[in-house]
C-alpha cells in the first residue's frame, strides 16, 4: 500500500513539472520580449540622449555580440554580450544601485537584458526603446 502511493505521489509530481515544462517551452520569442517590455522601465532614446548628455553618471550597456559592437555603438558604452550577461555583469558593473541604460541593435535583446538586470538586482536599468538603430535614425553620434 505505502508503494503505490508513494508510486501515485511520484507519477503526479512528474506530471506537475512536465505541464508547467511544456507551457515555458512553447512561449516564442516575441512573447518572451513582450513580457520582458511589460516589466521593465523603458526610456525613449530623446530621453536617454538627454539622460547620457547630463553625464550623471549613468552606465551605457551595449548587449550586441561583440563584432556588432566593432560595427558602431553610442559613444562610451560598454559591451557585454546578451548571451554572457549574468556571468559578466557584476565584474564590469559591480554597484547595483547604477544606472543603466541597455539598448540592442533593433530592441529585441535589450528588453530581455533589462529584465535579467533587474532580476539580477540592478533595479535602475533601463531599455532603450528602438536600439541602436532609432539612435542612429535621430542622426546621433556614432563610435566604433
Amino acid at each position: 500500500m505505502r508503494l503505490r502511493l508513494s508510486a501515485a505521489l511520484a507519477v503526479v509530481v512528474l506530471a506537475f513539472f512536465m505541464a508547467f515544462s511544456c507551457e515555458a517551452a512553447d512561449k516564442t520569442s516575441e512573447q518572451l520580449v513582450k513580457e520582458a517590455k511589460a516589466a521593465i522601465k523603458e526610456v525613449t532614446v530623446q530621453e536617454a540622449k538627454k539622460i547620457i548628455d547630463a553625464k550623471e553618471g549613468i552606465v551605457i550597456l551595449d548587449v550586441t555580440d561583440s563584432h556588432e559592437f566593432e560595427q558602431g555603438h553610442i559613444p562610451g558604452a560598454i559591451n557585454i554580450s546578451r548571451g554572457t550577461l549574468e556571468f559578466k555583469v557584476a565584474l564590469l558593473i559591480p554597484d547595483k544601485r547604477s544606472r543603466i541604460i541597455v539598448y540592442c541593435g533593433i530592441d529585441l535583446r535589450g528588453p530581455l537584458a533589462a529584465r535579467t538586470l533587474n532580476e539580477l538586482g540592478y533595479k535602475n536599468a533601463v531599455n532603450m526603446i528602438g536600439g541602436l538603430k532609432v539612435w542612429k535614425e535621430a542622426g546621433y553620434p556614432i563610435a566604433k
